[in-house]
């Protein structure tokens, strides 16, 4: 039989700091070659303008295997309607049954995407942080760094945007969240990007930019920058020199961020090599080839990769039974 989930059901089975732990556990289950993960599928659309991801894949033993689809139609807030949407199917891997149908509209997607960063943040961020900076103002950077708030102290954040009437609507929204204000945390509008870049010694980049938005030249000692916005071809935030001038290169999957990430622009800009990069399942296994040095610039290249699909769907069943 197949179960069926709404989003209000499926939002009521995710525990955060559960789903940070299964998400770093998929991480290394796929940098130890345990999980099959072809490449995305692609669609996208001019008129109206949109995209689609499928991620699909499976743990190799494991119970499920796991198909993905999620969508964003940017036009959609004139048509009062949200720009993303999605659904996860899971089906057994003994039968080919399908299990459950995820009506998540997206919202698992956002929250295994916010978990990564958390990840990304605890293994490789310097273990003082001044500032946290955020660049972006959508759902992805609200997420970012609500889910931060479970493994990094710091006690200010700076948020910057193109748009300062989107920047207002996030102070606004985060200044009145029972998770932010539990932490404290003092947000403030940065006026510019090289404001929150000189300041912040963890950033988080989540904007769909096609241009760098952050130099090589802006980012001091010490910093960790974790991008997760170039999760498609023509994306990219960071100057490829950025990623040169780093110590250390973390890919969530070095195959995704070699065709498309924020690695793709360097290797092609011959930069960096594809064989200095590190994945991030490799550093989360063994501390000791990530950060070794609160003086290092770090970069995590965050492109999304199916096993974080598959780690949150079977939560999901788990709270289920």
């Amino acid at each position: 039989m197949t179960t069926v989930l709404e989003l209000d059901e499926i939002k009521s089975l995710i525990d955060t700091p559960q789903l940070i732990q299964e998400i770093e556990i998929g991480f290394v289950l796929y940098s130890e070659g345990k999980v099959t993960v072809p490449p995305v599928g692609f669609l996208h659309f001019d008129d109206p303008p949109g995209d689609v991801h499928i991620k699909y894949g499976f743990v190799s033993g494991g119970e499920y295997y796991v198909l993905k689809m999620a969508s964003g139609f940017y036009d959609n807030p004139e048509l009062d309607l949200p720009v993303a949407d999605g659904v996860i199917l899971v089906f057994s891997q003994k039968t080919g049954e399908l299990k459950l149908i995820l009506l998540d509209k997206c919202w698992l997607t956002d929250m295994r995407t916010a978990a990564a960063g958390a990840v990304a943040a605890k293994h490789l961020a310097p273990k003082t942080i001044h500032h946290i900076g955020i660049v972006g103002t959508g759902v992805q950077a609200r997420m970012q760094l609500d889910m931060l708030r479970t493994v990094v102290d710091c006690e200010s954040c700076f948020i910057w945007g193109r748009d300062s009437t989107k920047v207002q609507g996030m102070l606004d929204d985060l200044r009145a969240s029972e998770n932010i204000q539990a932490w404290g945390l003092d947000i403030r509008a940065a006026e510019t990007l090289d404001d929150l870049v000189s300041q912040c010694n963890l950033i988080v980049t989540t904007t769909s930019a096609k241009n760098p938005l952050i130099r090589a030249d802006q980012v001091r000692k010490g910093t960790h920058i974790t991008a997760m916005g170039s999760d498609d071809l023509g994306k990219q935030e960071l100057e490829a020199a950025l990623l040169a001038k780093a110590d250390l290169v973390v890919a969530d999957s070095i195959s995704q961020c070699g065709q498309y990430g924020e690695c793709h622009h360097a290797i092609q800009g011959g930069l960096i090599e594809e064989g200095s990069i590190l994945e991030l399942g490799q550093v989360i296994k063994n501390p000791a080839i990530g950060r070794t040095s609160e003086d290092q610039i770090t970069v995590a290249d965050l492109t999304g990769v199916a096993i974080q699909d598959i780690q949150i769907a079977k939560m999901v069943d788990r709270a289920l039974r």
